[in-house]
């Protein structure tokens, strides 16, 4: 129905809004992860790492901080803005190795297609 519909959109929007070093450090600096109500709802929040809820994600990497928030020694090294700052750079890292690796690998297949092609 309308309501459940509505619940899912808002706890997808939120939970991708995790994958922001930024966003969590907002977060922290006021104060939300000290409360034992948000860290609850953190907790409830863990449904999304089941394939059937996981797969509407477009930032899964929002999965993993979401875990990391399960920690309170994470929660709290979040109000330091070098801390988010850190979490930012390597998710660009692992980005940018990603990426250079996917496109390594359309290359090398690209290639074997067309030296199959050209073998017939």
């Amino acid at each position: 129905d309308t309501g459940n519909r509505l619940r899912f959109q808002l706890e997808l929007e939120f939970v991708q809004c995790l994958a922001n070093p930024n966003y969590l450090n907002f977060l922290a600096q006021r104060g939300y992860f000290k409360d034992k109500a948000f860290v609850n709802y953190l907790k409830y929040l863990l449904y999304w790492k089941e394939p059937e809820y996981a797969k509407y994600l477009k930032y899964p990497q929002c999965l993993h901080m979401l875990e990391l928030l399960q920690y309170e020694h994470f929660r709290k090294e979040l109000v330091n803005a070098q801390c988010a700052k850190f979490i930012d750079e390597q998710q660009i890292l692992h980005w940018q190795h990603y990426s250079r690796k996917r496109m390594r690998l359309q290359q090398a297949l690209a290639e074997q297609q067309q030296q199959n092609t050209s073998v017939k």
